[in-house]
């Protein structure tokens, strides 16, 4: 059996991410989800978990239930911010079953336990067999139970390693809006630099660079997701999946510009 890969999609590529009301990006919904309909193999190990995008950051900026629940109205507001996460990937599975692919929607809260902010356990059994028979599961950035805070944001980049981890994957690829990690924010910098490759000798520098993303992104941005993908022993690879191809090309494992964050250790 080939090794499983997980693809992560930004909530900035599917969604409009500036927007202030939940709103999807159909066009990009559209191509992205042919891409990767062109690349998909029957029966290939696959995970999709995508971000939340405007479905999610605002209202959960606007309500602060991110650092926890103190009153009933943000007892609803959690509610209200999942059902609206659960809507976003509805939309989503929808597009993907459309293109023929055998998309699962798969709810992460539903066994997802965080402390203080940081993901402590969630059951992976039932996705495992998932994908065994053939089902491409497909998870998203949800807010989820904390134990110490009652609700933290368990984001698509916390999501994805812990996957890899806990199932073996083979390679995480982040679809982005932009082509990887820069030295500086290309949407305002013309001066910034990709960076081809991120490992222990230059990951230092690196950190100094990330300074997160320009939209409103209650998930800590592209500083965030580097330093999730760091420790856990697996190849990963930021590719910008506005660029026509990208997505396919790096499923099928072809060439193209991106940034590969290489394993620091391999997982036992």
């Amino acid at each position: 059996m080939e090794e499983l890969l997980i693809l992560k999609i930004g909530g900035s590529v599917i969604t409009d991410k500036f927007s202030e009301m939940p709103s999807v990006n159909d066009k990009n919904l559209d191509s992205v989800s042919g891409e990767i309909a062109l690349a998909y193999k029957k029966h290939m190990p696959l995970i999709i978990v995508h971000g939340a995008g405007s479905y999610g950051h605002v209202i959960v900026k606007r309500t602060g239930i991110d650092r926890g629940i103190e009153t009933d109205d943000q007892l609803a507001e959690f509610a209200e911010t999942q059902r609206l996460q659960n809507e976003l990937n509805c939309i989503v599975t929808k597009r993907f079953i459309e293109k023929g692919i055998p998309a699962m929607p798969c709810q992460p809260s539903a066994s997802a336990v965080m402390a203080s902010g940081k993901l402590l356990h969630m059951d992976t059994s039932a996705i495992e067999g998932l994908i065994r028979i053939g089902m491409v599961p497909v998870l998203y950035g949800v807010p989820a139970y904390d134990e110490t805070q009652k609700c933290s944001i368990l984001s698509g980049d916390e999501i994805a390693p812990y996957l890899a981890t806990n199932l073996k994957a083979g390679k995480i690829i982040h679809a982005t809006n932009v082509d990887g990690v820069f030295t500086s924010d290309p949407n305002i910098d013309p001066d910034a630099r990709l960076i081809p490759e991120i490992n222990s000798e230059n990951i230092k520098e690196v950190k100094n660079w990330l300074a997160g993303s320009t939209a409103t992104d209650v998930t800590g941005g592209m500083f965030r997701k580097v330093s999730e993908l760091l420790d856990i022993g697996i190849e990963s690879q930021i590719v910008n999946a506005l660029t026509p191809g990208n997505v396919s090309k790096a499923i099928l494992g072809k060439e193209v510009t991106c940034t590969i964050i290489r394993a620091m250790s391999k997982p036992k």
